[in-house]
């Protein structure tokens, strides 16, 4: 069953949105998305590749999004499109457009009288903290916490219960999504004869235009130097960045991956899911790594890399053990 649109756009309309051509009729007008195989009439759906061929040959979907090699799929109102990927999520964006923040500070927010949020929308509980910035066109959600000397970008996101930490800047239409924490104290102990000293977190945090931070991830504060994350940055939920991290541009981390302490992260990299980066290296521009792996050196040539040994049942996996320890002896 598929999802009744907030907007309703003509074929042809989406598709001169999208820059695409029309094959069947252009009239017709979307009233839902949907997946291929549950999308029905006035749906629109999409095709990526053949992997999807058989369930777009069978789906019921008025209008679909496909490349020019799967036009002859199913003959319904196709928009042809080199990535229908992209192109179905700009066709999401045209018909669930975001409500326009209107400007405004609930009476019952906390903001501080030195701070600056006078074209920005700061809902109820927020707590805004001593000379801090927040810029036109940001919407600050119920039980957002920010702290003194931060600077929010304009056009931003806070969703409720994240917790930004004094010092920390955002660029332009930043997103941050519930329970995320940008700021906090990296791990930094050191041991001594009375137990672990502390040392203290004196660096901030930078954070880029475009980039969006998942649900409870946790980005450190630097020790001395900033932890920088770059532009169009997009980070998944539950992943932890510690001090002093560098993210390049336009890198993805996904779900439970772990970045240890100042480790250098080129551009356009991917990094999946439950990765684990060790600290104090470096990874090149547009490397992929593997959801699992474990990363203990640098990498410097780009390319794709992976150190998960796949899943067996347990038998198996524990004679493959026993042998693997028997050859290095």
């Amino acid at each position: 069953m598929g999802r009744s649109v907030a907007r309703s756009l003509t074929v042809d309309a989406l598709a001169a949105h999208l820059g695409a051509r029309v094959v069947g009729d252009g009239s017709l007008v979307i009233c839902g998305v949907a997946n291929l195989e549950s999308a029905g009439p006035g749906d629109l759906s999409f095709c990526v590749d053949t992997k999807h061929r058989a369930a777009a040959v069978a789906s019921a979907a008025s209008v679909m999004i496909l490349r020019e090699a799967d036009v002859a799929v199913n003959g319904c109102t196709r928009i042809v499109h080199p990535h229908p990927h992209s192109a179905f999520a700009r066709a999401l964006d045209a018909l669930f457009p975001s409500a326009p923040v209107v400007a405004g500070i609930s009476p019952t927010a906390d903001v501080d009288v030195s701070a600056f949020a006078a074209s920005a929308r700061v809902d109820a509980l927020a707590s805004i903290g001593a000379r801090t910035s927040i810029g036109a066109g940001s919407h600050i959600h119920p039980h957002v916490s920010i702290g003194s000397d931060v600077v929010i970008g304009s056009d931003c996101v806070i969703y409720s219960g994240a917790r930004i930490y004094p010092g920390v800047r955002l660029g332009d239409r930043c997103i941050v999504h519930s329970g995320a924490v940008i700021g906090s104290d990296g791990f930094g102990f050191q041991p001594s004869a009375q137990g672990w000293q502390k040392v203290a977190q004196v660096g901030g945090v930078i954070i880029g235009n475009d980039v969006e931070i998942g649900a409870n991830t946790a980005i450190d504060r630097g020790a001395i130097e900033d932890t920088v994350i770059g532009n169009g940055v997009k980070i998944d939920n539950l992943v932890q960045i510690a001090h002093n991290c560098r993210i390049g541009d336009h890198t993805a981390i996904a779900g439970c991956a772990g970045l240890a302490g100042s480790s250098i992260v080129g551009a356009r990299c991917m990094i999946g899911g439950a990765a684990m980066v060790v600290g104090h290296l470096s990874i090149c521009d547009d490397v992929v790594i593997s959801g699992g792996s474990l990363v203990a050196s640098s990498i410097t040539t780009p390319g794709r890399y992976t150190s998960v040994f796949p899943i067996t049942e347990h038998r198996t996996w524990m004679k493959i053990a026993a042998g693997l320890r028997r050859s290095g002896k």
